[in-house]
């Protein structure tokens, strides 16, 4: 994440993530799964507005950015591709920050503004993101001075891909995904993600995945990481996939499209529906998100692999 100070306010630019690499492992005792799995942020971003109030309340306000409907061509896909985002106490980013002034024992409000453009029921980590963001500007916003080590382990409590945010922006997660081991950043990758007009409960993609018998080895993508694009687009993996594409017939359906497009390596990101393919530089992540946006199939992105500097504990 990106945070900035705009007059009052602090303002945190909130990525989206991909998963070049999952793994489910088996299910856990808790109900969660044993996953392993590698993220990237990206730059697609959700904007996190937070400003402190007197009133020990906290006010959330949504809205989708301006232009980013455009960029949904199938009839009726703008409602699904963004999801019915809560306003209140159940939208995660109003949790976040009511943990976070409980576990500080202050009494403090904030009036909260979220602007969407990471789509939702996507495997993009949209909400998680924005939780992790509300969580940095509440306590920049309130001057608690918390190392980003303690916004953390709260952050695990709130979901799995939350802790992976405070990161630098590349990491293998193990365990429910709250382990993180920080990543080098290889070249930047260039990436098309494109989210189909249907989403996926990430939920129900879980229930029909079958864990693996003999788990697929991270290793390789590992030592390719810091080759570049070529050799990680050869060893990407996601357990989830074959679940996702008995679920809906947008996951085929955009394999078949991907292979077309001279991409060096694609799949599904997260539990779906969003689908990527990692591309051989700026131009050619400009020309397959060109010919993608006219054949209806929903969002369209073109994007990078986002490199953030370590904040310092």
């Amino acid at each position: 994440m990106i945070l900035t100070a705009v007059d009052n306010a602090i303002v945190v630019w909130a990525p989206a993530k991909l998963n070049l690499f999952l793994e489910v492992l088996g299910k856990r005792d808790d109900g969660f799964h044993e996953i392993e799995t590698l993220m990237v942020a990206v730059t697609i971003f959700d904007t996190v507005y937070l400003l402190a109030t007197c009133e020990d309340r906290i006010q959330l306000t949504c809205e989708t950015a301006p232009g980013i409907q455009a960029c949904v061509p199938v009839h009726g896909a703008a409602a699904s591709w963004m999801g019915d985002v809560p306003s209140g106490s159940s939208n995660l980013v109003v949790r976040a920050v009511e943990r976070l002034r409980d576990e500080a024992g202050i009494r403090a409000g904030a009036a909260i503004r979220l602007i969407k453009r990471i789509p939702s029921a996507a495997g993009l980590g949209g909400a998680s993101s924005d939780a992790a963001a509300a969580l940095a500007a509440a306590n920049a916003a309130w001057q608690l001075g918390w190392p980003r080590e303690r916004l953390q382990a709260l952050a695990a409590g709130l979901g799995s891909d939350v802790p992976f945010f405070f990161g630098s922006g590349a990491a293998i997660c193990r365990g429910r995904g709250e382990r993180m081991e920080l990543l080098p950043h290889p070249a930047r990758l260039h990436v098309v993600v494109v989210r189909p007009p249907a989403g996926l409960s990430t939920a129900e993609v879980y229930r029909h995945c079958c864990p693996a018998d003999q788990p697929v080895p991270l290793a390789p993508l590992t030592a390719a990481w810091c080759g570049g694009g070529a050799r990680i687009g050869r060893h990407l993996h996601n357990r989830l996939e074959p679940a996702a594409a008995k679920l809906t017939p947008w996951i085929d359906r955009l394999r078949s499209v991907f292979d077309r497009l001279d991409c060096l390596g694609q799949q599904m990101s997260g539990s779906g529906t969003s689908y990527y393919g990692i591309c051989r530089n700026a131009g050619h992540a400009r020309r397959v998100a060109a010919r993608l946006r006219g054949q209806g199939l929903g969002y369209v992105a073109a994007a990078t692999t986002l490199a953030i500097p370590r904040p310092a504990p």
